[in-house]
């Protein structure tokens, strides 16, 4: 755990970094930060017993990220929309930053 924690406080401070230097050439920084979502990447994790306890546990929304629930923020990232949005780690966790 302690390596995955640091490696998102990185990007948190990356992302904050860079939007700092990159302002003055009109380029905003932001990040996606996503709870667990089901991909290949995550499915034996998920599938191991007791995990899904844990999500019920620490998720408040009590489940996975579905499939497209990233899609919104990604399109707003990317549009002119977002254009005064810089530095900002915006988390799609069904609540789990939030307690």
């Amino acid at each position: 755990i302690s390596a995955y924690s640091s490696a998102k406080g990185g990007v948190m401070n990356l992302t904050k970094n860079l939007a700092v230097e990159w302002a003055k050439y009109n380029i905003t920084v932001n990040a996606i930060g996503p709870a667990v979502f089901e991909t290949e990447l995550t499915v034996d994790s998920i599938e191991m017993e007791g995990f899904m306890d844990l999500i019920a546990a620490y998720c408040p929304a009590g489940r996975l990220g579905q499939p497209g629930e990233l899609d919104g923020i990604a399109i707003y990232l990317a549009s002119d929309a977002s254009s005064f949005c810089t530095g900002q780690l915006i988390c799609i966790d069904g609540g789990w930053t939030a307690i």
